[in-house]
């Protein structure tokens, strides 16, 4: 069933409960679904129908949102990306759009209800994955594969119709579209900002029971959670205090594992550690990488297609339906709980060792005053490469605060030989340290990172 659908459902049921809040008000669920009829009606008369691939960049997210469920009803692909991009920068990302949404889509016509009769093969979503790298590539999945998890995703976190979610990010990262969509197919309400909303956060929080963001942002949820009752988390790995803070203030804490091309692979609900998210099977095999871990595979109904417009990525797959993006994780046997380590083509090679930046960072991020860190390989004439750690804060902790950490946690070749600063790292659209583009940075010199002397 296209997700419209599911909006057409919940306006019949329950017409007058509030579908969507965005920055310009409140929208029911039959407003919304007139709005994507009519948005629907646009599309096909534009040659938008099935097989098509729509383009939309919005920075309202509930016209972003209208433009996607009416490309979906129309039997089209809907694909998010940024405002600002211009048809040569979509075709250079995706290959050739069909049709180009970058205004608001008219909703007002009149006419008649729009039908589409899906497949579960149909494509029915596209977004961008630019993992660490910043190299946005558009990942395309099955109708199947997109909406047929909703179920278990609302059973391991409770969201029901009854549920006001927010969504506190920009929709085209495939994190919050997520959210949005899976908010919509069960009948809830979606608060959509568009954006991290710093400074109406609490008035956020006092509307929302449910949250779904990236690790780095749950701490400023947990400092006054509202009405919160879960925090759903994905995107990188917790920090270890982070489930102890949610417990005293009443939230509980859902993590999971995925990546863009595989979607979810493991979940943690109550802390014990991730295990295969319903439906998934997980391998991890030998990859001739850092000692002692392996590659991550995943094999189960939610792995995407691939990506569109022959872009190259991490993503690979053999003849039996397995799939990687090149995470890595310690042994792994069914039935025991799966532990990460990191993208593996982000391993330092120093000095005939293997550093995995992720294991440094752990340790670090740990140090009063670091507000977040992320470790890369600079250039050594002997070495090859010497650990270098860039630390996330306007005001960072003392070198010798920070070495002393090291010494106490971290083997000989772990341990950082180049410390910097810098106020606010960048990041991809969910959240993660862009670890590629803090090394680019680094290298030219940029004048916000300083060394720590």
């Amino acid at each position: 069933m296209p997700i419209a659908e599911h909006v057409m459902r919940h306006a019949a049921e329950r017409p007058r409960r509030v579908a969507v809040r965005g920055p310009a008000g409140d929208l029911t669920y039959a407003g919304l679904a007139a709005n994507i009829h009519g948005a629907a009606r646009h599309l096909l008369g534009l040659g938008a129908g099935p097989g098509a691939l729509v383009g939309a960049g919005l920075a309202d997210p509930v016209a972003l949102l209208t433009a996607v469920l009416a490309a979906d009803l129309a039997g089209a692909t809907p694909l998010v990306g940024e405002p600002a991009w211009d048809r040569a920068r979509w075709t250079a990302a995706a290959g050739p759009v069909d049709v180009l949404v970058n205004t608001p889509l008219p909703s007002a016509s009149a006419g008649p209800a729009v039908r589409y009769e899906p497949r579960p093969d149909d494509r029915a979503w596209a977004c961008f994955s630019s993992g660490s790298t910043g190299r946005p590539r558009a990942v395309v999945r099955s109708r199947a594969s997109w909406t047929a998890s909703f179920p278990h995703l609302s059973g391991l976190t409770g969201i029901g119709p009854d549920d006001t979610v927010l969504i506190p990010g920009p929709l085209v990262s495939s994190l919050y579209a997520f959210a949005a969509v899976h908010t919509l197919a069960v009948g809830a309400t979606a608060l959509l900002p568009g954006r991290w909303p710093a400074g109406s956060l609490a008035a956020h929080l006092g509307q929302a029971t449910v949250v779904h963001l990236v690790p780095h942002r749950l701490p400023d949820v947990l400092d006054r959670p509202g009405r919160l009752r879960t925090a759903v988390v994905g995107g990188a790995a917790l920090a270890p205090d982070a489930r102890a803070t949610a417990a005293r203030a009443g939230v509980d804490v859902v993590a999971y594992y995925g990546a863009t091309e595989l979607s979810f692979v493991a979940v943690d609900v109550d802390g014990s550690g991730l295990r295969p998210f319903p439906g998934v099977e997980v391998e991890v095999r030998e990859c001739g990488g850092p000692a002692g871990l392996g590659e991550v595979w995943a094999r189960s109904p939610w792995l995407s297609e691939g990506y569109l417009g022959e872009a190259a990525g991490p993503l690979r797959r053999d003849d039996a339906g397995w799939m990687t993006v090149g995470d890595v994780a310690e042994p792994y046997r069914a039935g025991e709980v799966l532990r990460l380590r990191g993208r593996g083509g982000g391993a330092i090679q120093t000095g005939g060792s293997t550093v995995v930046p992720e294991d440094v960072e752990e340790v670090l991020r740990k140090v009063p005053g670091v507000g977040d860190i992320v470790v890369v390989g600079s250039p050594h004439p002997r070495l090859g490469s010497v650990v270098t750690a860039i630390v996330e804060s306007t005001s960072p902790p003392p070198r010798s605060l920070l070495e002393a950490v090291a010494r106490g946690g971290l083997d000989v070749a772990q341990r950082p030989r180049r410390w910097y600063a810098v106020p606010n790292l960048p990041r991809t659209q969910t959240g993660k340290p862009a670890r590629a583009l803090v090394a680019a940075l680094l290298a030219d010199g940029a004048p916000d990172i300083r060394r720590l002397a």
